[in-house]
């Protein structure tokens, strides 16, 4: 039997489409319903820090990251290490590190990178100004939220393949 071929465009199209929802569920989605927390922000003097922790907040509800309280129930905690760095150029950069921990305190991910900054001769930390601290925290929630987005998918995966193979499509475990 010879299929319209417009038929047959159709079902290409669906069959396409319905790949390409399965790939971007792992690669888009969203990492909304993965809480973490970011338990600590190491190097950087108070003002910075509390600075960039209310940037971080900003940047995660932007990106649907739901950051939860310290001891409050996380299935990842971050850490975070800054330190700013001179070249012989008088050039400075912040170098950054974000180790993300799943729950049994395994390191899941490491992110690192640095971004050049203006910096004072006396104080590298007062070249970071609010549009530097953004953007770092920007770029550090855009990765965290695209690991988080993949674990949530692997999870997402991995039950749905125990329901098949656990007998939960409708049929009778053979004896």
């Amino acid at each position: 039997m010879t299929f319209p071929w417009n038929l047959v465009q159709l079902a290409a199209a669906g069959l396409f489409l319905g790949l390409a929802a399965c790939q971007s569920a792992g690669l888009g989605g969203s990492p909304a319903g993965v809480p973490i927390a970011v338990e600590i922000i190491d190097g950087p003097p108070a003002p910075v820090r509390t600075a960039l922790a209310g940037e971080l907040v900003a940047a995660a509800n932007e990106r649907q990251v739901e950051i939860v309280a310290t001891g409050a129930p996380a299935r990842y905690r971050v850490r975070g290490y800054l330190s700013t760095e001179t070249n012989p150029e008088g050039e400075t950069s912040l170098a950054f590190v974000w180790d993300v921990f799943d729950a049994e305190k395994r390191r899941a991910k490491r992110l690192t990178g640095s971004s050049p900054i203006r910096s004072a001769a006396a104080n590298p930390w007062s070249g970071l100004d609010r549009e530097a601290l953004a953007k770092l925290a920007a770029q550090s929630m855009d990765e965290i939220a695209g690991f988080l987005s993949e674990a949530k998918a692997l999870q997402t995966a991995d039950a749905g393949q125990a329901q098949v193979s656990g007998g939960a499509l409708g049929f009778a475990p053979t004896p």
